[in-house]
């Protein structure tokens, strides 16, 4: 089997998921990391057992053994690394967000676009097996008109004001938090399930904790922290903990959901209810081998992860028999499966059909963040701006 070289630039919490993931398809080879010094970079490499160590990504993009990159920085980095990524004339897979603001996230389409290089950015959520099989049941008409959407993403990991992380500094992560951070994961979805976008929005945005006890020296993104009051210093915050969203989606789809990143016990609480003319289905990542379908005139149901039992399409991304539960680190192995087959198969990004999130779909969600945070501001709808 011929097999395809990654190199990874980041190799933190998600950096880490990706090279699990990679690790369990038969046809990747990790050849390369790359991190913030020398020292970090050659403790990565050691403790993956990568061969490449590299303190400087540029080294990483320019190595001729690796064929795609997957850039797993900070937020303020993703642009300018994503373009040398694709002026090197890589393939490459980003975290989200695409880019920090829509100027840069539109480039950044252009660009991909002009080279013809395979690009993707990483809203692994799709990439469910039941979310998978929602989409191809709406897709083929199960559900009727899609008249609702409904939906939250709550966690609590920054329930305490002496929780601290990069994200909460704007200059890194960028003007949104929660909604960028992870209501963008809930838009994609919802656009990908009904495959209808957002076109407005109306948005009420809050920063329940406005200052926050930043530890002083870095601890990695939900490492056990035990520190004393003398290892915080105080520090003002102004992005938002919480959000409630209006949106209005094509096909006169109306919606709303909630965002949280303060919501004591939800840990990673995504869930979307989607009301049709026939039935309705809902599904929370926190049971997310369950989809329930909601009927009028008989008993409700709860369809369990079975591939025997679900959409033809979406079989080949359920691998285990029912019952044998399938969870995050799998539908990340989805999402890079779609996009590592693609390259293999030799298929041309330009023509043919993609079947993973590409920077379109990232430019999008940059779109769909900016237009939120016009409305928490204006107090009034606000479209978001389409890409042609």
């Amino acid at each position: 089997m011929e097999k395809l070289r990654a190199g990874i630039i980041g190799v933190g919490f998600i950096g880490q998921a990706h090279v699990e993931a990679l690790r369990r398809l038969m046809n990747v080879e990790i050849v390369a990391v790359s991190e913030a010094n020398k020292e970090l970079a050659q403790q990565k490499a050691k403790q993956f057992g990568i061969p490449k160590a590299y303190e400087n990504y540029q080294d990483l993009i320019n190595d001729k053994e690796v064929d795609i990159v997957h850039n797993c920085t900070p937020n303020n980095v993703h642009y300018k690394i994503n373009i040398e990524i694709i002026n090197a004339g890589k393939h490459l897979i980003s975290e989200k967000p695409l880019a920090i603001t829509s100027t840069e996230s539109k480039a950044l389409v252009e660009l991909a676009e002009k080279k013809n290089v395979v690009n993707a950015v990483c809203f692994n959520y799709r990439f469910y097996p039941l979310n998978q099989h929602t989409h191809f049941e709406i897709k083929n008409g199960a559900l009727g008109n899609i008249n609702i959407v409904l939906g939250q993403y709550l966690q609590d990991w920054l329930f305490f004001n002496t929780d601290y992380n990069w994200r909460l500094e704007p200059q890194i992560s960028g003007a949104s938090r929660a909604i960028a951070d992870i209501g963008s994961h809930w838009c994609d979805l919802i656009q990908f399930l009904t495959g209808k976008q957002i076109l407005s929005v109306c948005a009420d945005l809050q920063t329940v904790h406005t200052q926050r006890m930043k530890p002083k020296k870095a601890v990695e993104t939900f490492a056990n922290k035990e520190l004393k009051a003398e290892d915080y210093e105080a520090i003002n915050i102004n992005t938002e903990d919480y959000g409630s969203v209006l949106v209005r989606l094509e096909g006169n789809i109306k919606g709303v959901f909630t965002v949280s990143q303060v919501s004591a016990g939800r840990k990673n609480h995504i869930y979307y209810q989607i009301d049709g003319s026939k039935k309705s289905v809902s599904w929370n990542h926190e049971k997310c081998d369950n989809l329930w379908i909601g009927h009028r005139e008989k008993a409700n149901e709860i369809l369990i992860r079975d591939a025997s039992l679900m959409n033809k399409d979406a079989k080949r991304f359920a691998h285990y028999p029912g019952g044998h539960p399938e969870g995050y680190p799998d539908c990340i192995k989805n999402l890079f499966n779609e996009v590592y087959q693609f390259v293999l198969s030799g298929k041309n990004p330009a023509k043919d059909e993609k079947t993973f999130p590409t920077f379109r779909d990232g430019h999008r969600a940059v779109a769909i963040c900016e237009a939120i945070m016009e409305s928490n501001k204006s107090e009034k709808w606000v479209p978001v701006k389409q890409l042609k």
